[in-house]
């Protein structure tokens, strides 16, 4: 009995997901991230930054999005500045450098792993390079500062891209 119990929960998660990855699938790139709690800080940033219209474009778009704990990790005095009409050109470096053009599934970015050796540069949309690195076992994002940011989730679908949430905010030279 109580394996039937668990095959039946089971079932019942497993058909959730799906559901949930499906409404996913339907919503653009800001959608999405306007519907996940942990997503508000980055939201804020996007709209002051004036990148919403842009990140509910065609894409497709790959988007290595910090979460709230991430952008907490930045001073709030320099988070607040950045926010601020007079640094937006900044910001948008800042969040450009978390886009890439075209949509990289975590299948791809793993065989793109296997046939850089462990390593994989990217373009951003900003025009900067950040490396995707394979490290103790977990795929991190290197940024042009050395600093590390773990991929923690892989493909959030979105009509118009995926995203793949990370730990750290990655900042450009």
């Amino acid at each position: 009995m109580k394996k039937l119990a668990f095959v039946i929960s089971t079932l019942i998660l497993f058909l959730f997901v799906q559901s949930l990855s499906a409404q996913q699938s339907n919503k653009d790139i800001v959608d999405v991230a306007v519907s996940v709690d942990d997503f508000s800080t980055l939201v804020t940033a996007l709209k002051a930054a004036d990148l919403v219209k842009a990140l509910k474009g065609d894409g497709p778009f790959t988007v290595f999005a910090p979460t709230n704990d991430a952008f907490a990790k930045i001073d709030a005095k320099t988070l607040n500045s950045l926010l601020e009409p007079a640094n937006k050109q900044k910001l948008t470096s800042i969040l450009t450098y978390h886009v890439i053009s075209g949509k990289l599934a975590a299948e791809d970015v793993v065989n793109a792993l296997k046939e850089g050796k462990g390593k994989v540069e990217l373009t951003t949309l900003s025009g900067a390079k950040i490396n995707v690195i394979k490290k103790d076992g977990k795929i991190w994002l290197k940024d042009q500062n050395g600093k590390y940011s773990q991929i923690v989730k892989t493909d959030v679908m979105a009509n118009n891209g995926v995203i793949h949430i990370i730990s750290d905010v990655v900042m450009p030279k």
